[in-house]
């Protein structure tokens, strides 16, 4: 799905917690997630350490959707 909606013309990053699978369907901009459950946040966390984790996982999906890529590429920063 991710290569068809990219092949149509709009960028796509996945947020994934596996990012072997990832690779494997081949996404372009992959993004790492947290953890299985949680893949775009720690529910442990205090509410400000959880805000900002799920802030800094959407700056870096912003990101990659606007970085030009030209091949599978993990944004792990």
């Amino acid at each position: 799905m991710v290569k068809e909606i990219e092949r149509a013309g709009f960028p796509v990053v996945h947020i994934a917690t596996i990012v072997p699978i990832s690779l494997t369907v081949g996404a372009n901009r992959i993004v790492p997630g947290v953890a299985i459950p949680h893949p775009l946040g720690n529910p442990d966390l205090p509410a400000e350490e959880e805000f900002a984790l799920r802030r800094s996982l959407v700056e870096r999906a912003f990101r990659a959707l606007t970085t030009d890529v030209t091949e599978q590429t993990v944004f792990n920063d």
